[in-house]
């Protein structure tokens, strides 16, 4: 197994259990990334600000002057000082002030080192509605920051994330920032669950990453809601249908340019027509444009594209300024350079003629990112070795639920490259405070800890982790249940301060109820089959709670009954729809099993 794929360098110590447990961190790997572009990390000035309480934030202009009114997006330079130590991070530390030699001091006793922060206009992506990028609107706190910056740095990160604290939300935008940073590099996800991983998933639709760069793999990908089809064959099928749209659209620029139409060809035919019609007159443009900054009607007069677009829902140029005109020209050129990149990338597809090679070379080289579950990369690894499957980056969320093995195979899916392994980032996200993996045979339980996964033999080992410390899922009073097991969680600002936070559930006297309910008709817990345990009397109060909040007025969609266990789901749902129909009542937004 060991032959040809090799755990990396960083990663082979920490592993085996020995040396020096920060030797992964990103603080101690070389090849860091020293400028960070963060896209829509930060809404606004004040949340970058707020982000960096330990330094003083200093927003420049790319001419090294102060920028007195900076927008997003932010390229941020790393400070010496947060890549010389480990406690750098908000995540990482508990002291509230941590100075450069990691002495704690109170707030006035050093000066803060600057963080250099350069806001950028972002190129005009467009004319069109499907050229604006999509942005992200969670507005991250510090925790999440940390884990971010050091999620998109060469390393070993690990993030412990307790119950509504933003884990999968944490885990897309290091995606999202690493896809933008390093296009060039692939990563993996993994989850333990395919619900989980379809979470994930969706959410990475919602930011400005290609939908051609995104593959899903295994049964569960039918579950996600959305209407495209990511799979290997769903993938393969929207790039050639990609491929007839746009071959069409170069042959409407080919019309508006008086020429032949026949350059919409093949992706081959559209590539030449790119560089001796297109792109040639686009560098003759710019000649000209650079004589003529002083007519505001220059661009618009002289574009060579202009009735190509003449379609867009507004029009392009106004004739008034040649600035404002020239970023418009641009962003129409952009949109050209998009066009005709995606046909050469649908080129591969033109020429390989079986299903099969298709989507071997959508796998292995078209996606960016690629997802999975820990179960489907143990049972496909030696197909993925096979076809050549190469990857940079492993992002693996519920890490303290997948056994120590299966998160361990996802390192190993592809062979080393001049006797090197190719990863260069690990990022383990998860909650070892929860259920820890699921191992049946008491043996392998008990005498060979097999029930702890990697990510808990981690933490025990003394790695450091960044734990997220701010929730927003649960009333107050209701995460005091758990906040005690962790370091410093705390409450997000919204919930503390909205009303519907402080509100009294109607009808119910206290916000939570722990209710012992006896035997049923002389019966309690059963196991009909083995490992499919129901308690049929706790399943009956289940059901009479919910039917009462029917007749209170609560609505039916915003009722979710969850349980533990598979058989008390399907014993919850014979309940529910022998008592609730009969009366009319309609069923629970939700009844699932979840572990």
């Amino acid at each position: 197994m060991n032959e040809y794929c090799i755990v990396p360098d960083w990663l082979h110590n920490i592993f085996l259990g020995y040396g020096n447990p920060s030797a992964a961190q990103w603080t101690n790997m070389p090849d860091l990334l020293e400028v960070v572009d963060f896209k829509d990390t930060f809404l606004d000035s004040d949340h970058l600000r707020s982000s960096f309480p330990d330094f003083q934030v200093c927003f420049t202009s790319p001419d090294g002057s102060e920028d007195l009114e900076p927008i997003p997006p932010f390229r941020i330079k790393l400070p010496k000082a947060m890549k010389s130590s480990n406690h750098a991070l908000p995540g990482n530390k508990k002291s509230t002030i941590i100075t450069p030699n990691n002495g704690n001091v109170g707030d006035h006793d050093y000066e803060k080192e600057k963080l250099f922060v350069e806001p950028y206009t972002p190129a005009d992506p467009g004319p069109y509605p499907q050229d604006k990028p999509k942005q992200n609107s969670v507005r991250f706190t510090p925790t999440q920051i940390g884990a971010i910056i050091s999620g998109i740095q060469p390393g070993l990160t690990m993030v412990v994330g307790p119950p509504g604290t933003g884990k999968t939300d944490t885990a897309v935008q290091i995606l999202n920032v690493l896809y933008h940073n390093c296009p060039s590099q692939r990563t993996l996800i993994i989850t333990h669950s395919n619900q989980a991983l379809n979470d994930l998933f969706e959410k990475i639709m919602q930011r400005d990453v290609p939908a051609r760069y995104l593959l899903r793999l295994g049964q569960g990908e039918q579950e996600l809601a959305t209407d495209l089809d990511f799979s290997r064959q769903g993938r393969v099928n929207a790039m050639l249908v990609r491929r007839l749209e746009l071959l069409s659209e170069v042959e409407r620029l080919a019309r508006s340019l008086k020429l032949p139409e026949d350059v919409g060809y093949t992706c081959e035919t559209a590539g030449y027509f790119w560089l001796l019609h297109v792109y040639s007159r686009w560098e003759q443009f710019l000649a000209a444009c650079s004589q003529n900054h002083d007519k505001p009607a220059f661009v618009k007069d002289r574009f060579p594209f202009k009735e190509f677009f003449s379609n867009s829902p507004q029009p392009v140029f106004t004739g008034e300024s040649f600035e404002k005109d020239m970023r418009a020209a641009k962003g129409c050129f952009r949109h050209l350079s998009t066009m005709f990149q995606e046909l050469e990338e649908c080129r591969a597809f033109e020429l390989l003629k079986s299903t099969a090679d298709r989507a071997n070379y959508l796998m292995t080289k078209q996606a960016k990112i690629v997802a999975m579950t820990c179960t489907h990369a143990a049972l496909k690894r030696k197909d993925f070795l096979q076809v050549g499957f190469k990857y940079d980056n492993l992002l693996m969320e519920e890490s303290a639920q997948i056994l120590e093995i299966e998160t361990f195979i996802p390192m190993l899916l592809q062979r080393q490259e001049d006797g090197y392994a190719r990863l260069k980032r690990c990022i383990l996200i998860g909650d070892h405070h929860q259920l820890p993996p699921v191992v049946k045979n008491m043996a392998f339980q008990k005498y060979s800890h097999m029930d702890q996964s990697l990510f808990t033999r981690f933490v025990r080992l003394g790695i450091p982790y960044i734990e997220l410390n701010a929730q927003g899922r649960a009333r107050p009073n209701i995460a005091k249940l758990y906040n005690w097991r962790y370091r410093d969680l705390g409450d997000l600002p919204y919930v503390r301060e909205e009303a519907i936070f402080h509100k009294a559930n109607a009808g119910f006297s206290y916000e939570y109820q722990l209710i012992d309910v006896p035997d049923y008709n002389g019966k309690g817990e059963s196991a009909p089959s083995p490992w499919f345990y129901q308690n049929e009397g706790e399943a009956e109060y289940l059901v009479s709670v919910y039917m009462y909040m029917i007749l209170l007025g609560y609505p039916a969609s915003k009722i979710s009954i969850l349980t533990t266990y598979n058989g008390q789901k399907l014993l919850i749902r014979d309940v529910v729809s022998r008592r609730c129909t009969a009366c009319g009542i309609p069923p629970p937004s939700k009844a699932s099993y979840h572990s």
